[in-house]
């Protein structure tokens, strides 16, 4: 499942202000595999260049599959005794929180599956048969996963493959943005991944940080915009798979296809985009996901049982054509349609 990238309309500077107000500060980079930025205003300085390499490098050491020597790592590789960081405690805590708000279908620990279908660019779909799928049932199910008074992680199977890529971005983002808010910093945004938190406003055009969502018909050769927002003090997560579609034979309907963690099954999906708002970016990080595993009608359905969240759906209807489902909240929030 990939991460599209909201569109920052902004433009980055780093700007001085001669009556001694708040200054625009800009960083960009690369960490955690994709892109980030963070843009803020404040009176005082301070390394923020240093703190951000700290954060990166924490989360890494803690929860990245890619680092052999990881925490996150270390445990798939069957080690018994890592006692992970409470970095790895809060996405943890958080995930189950997710994967029992959505009824199992995020599940950090359904990576044995993706594999198994051999999920990726432009490879075809493999189907395993029964026998494969029992066998690989027992190594997924988050509930057989659990964590100690000492942070310690206790898997029913050591097979079990952990993987919270789905959720450590938007966690990362909500670190940043804790940082900041330490250093007294009323008015920032920050985007990794594509995943957002908004604080104040953007002083440079005294308006809410203004944020975009891609056209799903878009082409590789032209990027468009489906919608603006304006996002206040609110974090945002966008899930989808519109690029990576695929038509079905008899009924020439487009689908994504996920995988249903709680069958093993490949499901076609009419969702095919998730935006989502909360509290903090972790759980819209985990939400949007969630909902992208779910679709459309059950997503539905979870979101009633939600407090202080909001989406924008975009789905495929019967009838073959892009539909938008847009929740009050996030309605607030559109400023162009």
């Amino acid at each position: 499942m990939k991460k599209f990238t909201a569109l920052l309309l902004l433009v980055f500077l780093i700007i001085s202000c001669n009556n001694g107000g708040p200054q625009a500060t800009t960083y960009t980079g690369r960490a955690l595999g994709t892109s980030y930025q963070v843009k803020y205003f404040s009176s005082e300085s301070f390394n923020t260049e240093k703190a951000l390499d700290s954060i990166f490098e924490v989360i890494n050491t803690s929860m990245s599959t890619y680092q052999d020597d990881s925490d996150i790592s270390r445990i798939n590789a069957g080690t018994e005794d890592v006692k992970v960081d409470d970095h790895f405690k809060n996405v943890f805590e958080y995930s189950k929180q997710v994967f029992k708000e959505s009824n199992g279908y995020f599940d950090p620990t359904v990576g044995s599956l993706v594999n198994a279908y051999g999920f990726g660019p432009d490879q075809p779909l493999n189907e395993p048969d029964e026998a494969v799928l029992d066998s690989i049932q027992e190594l997924v199910g988050f509930e057989k996963v659990n964590l100690t008074n000492d942070n310690i992680v206790v898997k029913e199977n050591p097979n079990i493959y952990l993987d919270f890529n789905a959720i450590a971005k938007g966690y990362t983002i909500d670190v940043i943005a804790e940082y900041l808010d330490e250093k007294n910093v009323e008015n920032y945004l920050i985007e990794l991944g594509g995943e957002l938190v908004a604080k104040g406003q953007n002083l440079e055009r005294e308006s809410p940080w203004m944020v975009a969502i891609d056209n799903p018909q878009q082409t590789d050769a032209e990027r468009t915009l489906k919608t603006v927002l304006a996002l206040e003090d609110r974090a945002m997560a966008t899930s989808g798979n519109y690029r990576k579609f695929r038509i079905d034979s008899i009924t020439g309907n487009r689908y994504v296809h996920t995988i249903n963690p709680l069958n093993g099954k490949a499901e076609k999906s009419n969702l095919l985009s998730a935006s989502v708002l909360a509290e903090n970016c972790t759980l819209a990080d985990g939400y949007a996901t969630a909902f992208m595993a779910l679709g459309y009608e059950k997503s539905l359905e979870m979101l009633e049982e939600l407090e202080d969240v909001d989406v924008y759906f975009i789905y495929v209807d019967k009838a073959e054509s892009i539909r938008i489902f847009t929740s009050n909240g996030f309605e607030e929030a559109l400023v162009e349609d």
